[in-house]
């Protein structure tokens, strides 16, 4: 590996248990009871969402690699980029392939994570993969973005339809701050899930495997070791369903039967009655015309729309308005 990769901590695992128990002391005494998709991903769970992306049902996955492999080229000509940074990195598996095309520009790669063990795995197989590229991952979340390492003109990435996890707001939010750090050559490269036929989304959130359910449900696990919670699993059904109004798949937990949950951690007794639904994640599907106005409203351009020929995924290059 390099001697010039490393990772830069600015979210320390002190202030990620603070977040956690503000974020779910919010959650489980809001109406309707919220948890943060982010606590989906532990090892278990980051395990699981891996299987989930090798299901038939659940088509993104596949869909965005095929358009990078398709695109990269096009993406590395059109932004000649010195420093690719990737937000929510993960193990980095499909940004090879825009490093591979970048190669000819690209100065560094700075992967931003908000897990350092996974920012470390990648960051040290990446080291061993392309040894001349300097990678520094960065440990942080989307809302401290500023005075990230590396030259410009800069490409920063936003893959796998994360960006649909987020609510209209907070969407406006993350991109504003996004362009707010940009100059003059850089470029978002984001990846958005399109709106489509509502039971092929279902389906990809609610697989006959099971697979879903079982990722669902562990945020409950995550919950019980972090925060010392009593939550049962077996007392909670996984629901998946489609928001037509607001374009969007809901993934809940509804309570089997009456019950109590007690988080010693944040000296919070909850009551769920039968029936009762606990919201674990949007994931909101985009048209042309949506993309192009939320990025125009964050004074970004909408400079290139790439589809698959399904017309499952897409993937824009936006530039500084």
């Amino acid at each position: 590996m390099s001697t010039t990769n490393a990772v830069e901590v600015r979210l320390s695992p002190d202030d990620l248990n603070a977040t956690m128990r503000e974020d779910v002391r919010r959650g489980l005494t809001a109406t309707p009871k919220v948890l943060p998709p982010k606590y989906f991903y532990d090892a278990r769970g980051s395990e699981l969402f891996e299987a989930i992306t090798r299901l038939p049902e659940y088509y993104p996955t596949g869909a965005e690699r095929r358009l990078l492999s398709a695109h990269a080229s096009d993406i590395a000509r059109l932004t000649s980029a010195r420093t690719l940074v990737e937000l929510g990195s993960g193990s980095s598996e499909k940004t090879r392939l825009l490093l591979r095309a970048l190669a000819g520009s690209l100065h560094s790669y700075v992967p931003v994570d908000v897990s350092e063990s996974a920012l470390a795995a990648a960051v040290h197989a990446l080291g061993d993969e392309f040894p001349s590229l300097p990678v520094r991952g960065v440990v942080a979340d989307f809302q401290d973005l500023s005075r990230l390492p590396g030259e410009h003109p800069r490409l920063t990435a936003f893959l796998g339809g994360t960006i649909g996890n987020l609510e209209p707001a907070e969407r406006v939010g993350f991109l504003a701050g996004v362009a707010e750090d940009m100059r003059p050559g850089d470029a978002l490269l984001l990846g958005t899930d399109l709106v489509k036929d509502p039971a092929r989304l279902v389906a990809a959130y609610d697989d006959s495997a099971g697979v879903t359910a079982a990722f669902n449900l562990n945020v409950l696990s995550v919950m019980n070791r972090e925060l010392g919670a009593d939550f049962d699993p077996t007392g909670f059904a996984h629901v998946a369903l489609w928001d037509a109004e607001r374009e969007w798949i809901e993934m809940r937990l509804r309570s089997l039967r009456e019950q109590r949950v007690h988080v010693p951690e944040l000296d919070l007794v909850v009551s769920f009655d039968k029936g009762q639904e606990m919201r674990t994640e949007i994931s909101a599907k985009f048209r042309r015309d949506g993309v192009a106005d939320e990025l125009a409203a964050a004074g970004l351009f909408l400079a290139q729309w790439w589809t698959d020929s399904a017309g499952d995924f897409a993937l824009s290059l936006a530039t500084p308005a």
